[in-house]
């Protein structure tokens, strides 16, 4: 009897604790939203300045850098030159990267634009069915990369004054993509079903067809409405990076004000110890994680006689992207219902990988010497 009695009473409190936990999973996000609140008020002054400079720097760097190409990679969309890659170099990067030659548009606009001109584009691929699902995911993974204008010209001239440096993190930086793509071709290639290829090629013809016909009704007379609906929708696309801009400058500014950076930061320092990195820089690498340029300024301008160590963690965080890209591009890409973990997967690796071509060429190629 007494055993039966001591068993029903630890029942409730099993049931307590699990009840708890489930509130708190489902009101995680009110939480936060509300502290949010709370520390916005609370650091008034400091996340106004923040947010001025963060308005600033989307005024100044942002809108002069991304939108004209986005405007013309929208124009581009309602060419058949999208087409004309998937007709010709689908046999070149289909074995390769295992995406169709469609692909290769989102990887040199994303390339060359910047974060997040790959996405975007990426996510029009979906919507118009030129290419699965899957291949959408992987592509997302490494079609959207940071762009030549803010390696070699903020990064590497602005923040180390040496153009080799932003060539170097370019280079490597572009060949980590490339890698991150070979690597997640071969880990689907182990995946995919016999009749998958089968199936996609005849569903891609027929897509490739059907685009060709919506694209050659599009004539001289029509540009100013083309032209209209590109700059509308460029428009839309800056507005939402500058608020993810102007809201990532806020909460590191309150993460430093409240000392929780300081606080999380102190809890890598053994891993940064164990990888030879100076815990000076694991402020810098949090906020890199979390705000991309804001970051690569920090690590920039610790100062090191071992200069190689800002240069190789700056690659690591140019590949990464940081979670305010992260979110930019899955803004765009929920519409079309993709998944952003493969993304995120991806983007950890090619951080990664970028530092580890870095730390080769430093080490191996005279030129790119830069210690003291």
């Amino acid at each position: 009897m007494d055993k039966t009695v001591a068993i029903s009473s630890s029942i409730p409190k099993k049931s307590k604790v699990k009840i708890y936990v489930y509130s708190l999973k489902k009101n995680l996000l009110t939480i936060i939203f509300a502290l949010f609140c709370v520390f916005l008020v609370a650091f008034s002054n400091s996340n106004l300045a923040a947010a001025k400079n963060g308005l600033i720097l989307w005024a100044t760097a942002v809108v002069p850098s991304l939108f004209p190409f986005f405007v013309a990679t929208e124009l581009l969309s309602y060419t058949n030159i999208i087409a004309f890659f998937g007709k010709w170099l689908t046999p070149i990067v289909k074995p390769l990267l295992g995406i169709p030659g469609e692909g290769v548009f989102a990887f040199l606009m994303g390339l060359i634009s910047g974060y997040p001109v790959g996405a975007k584009i990426v996510a029009h691929l979906k919507e118009q069915e030129l290419c699965t699902k899957e291949e959408a995911e992987r592509m997302l993974a490494f079609t959207n990369n940071s762009g030549p204008l803010f390696i070699i010209g903020t990064v590497g001239i602005s923040l180390f004054g040496n153009t080799s440096v932003g060539i170097l993190l370019f280079v490597t930086h572009v060949l980590a993509c490339i890698s991150v793509g070979i690597i997640l071709n071969i880990v689907s290639l182990f995946k995919a079903k016999k009749n998958f290829s089968k199936n996609y090629c005849r569903q891609l013809n027929k897509k490739i067809d059907s685009g060709n016909k919506e694209n050659s009704n599009i004539c001289l007379s029509s540009l100013g409405e083309i032209l209209g609906k590109s700059i509308t929708n460029s428009i839309s696309t800056v507005l939402m990076i500058g608020g993810f801009v102007v809201i990532f400058s806020v909460i590191i500014s309150i993460l430093n004000q409240s000392h929780l950076l300081s606080s999380i930061a102190s809890i890598f320092n053994p891993l940064l110890s164990l990888l030879g990195i100076p815990i000076e820089f694991s402020k810098a690498i949090l906020s890199g994680i979390v705000e991309l340029t804001n970051g690569v300024n920090l690590v920039a301008a610790i100062p090191m006689k071992e200069i190689s160590t800002n240069i190789i963690l700056c690659a690591f965080l140019l590949g990464f992207g940081g979670f305010s890209v992260l979110l930019q591009v899955w803004s765009i890409v929920s519409k079309s219902g993709l998944r952003i973990s493969q993304y995120f997967i991806g983007k950890l690796l090619q951080g990664i990988l970028a530092a580890f071509y870095t730390f080769l060429a430093l080490q191996f190629i005279p030129m790119f010497y830069f210690n003291l």
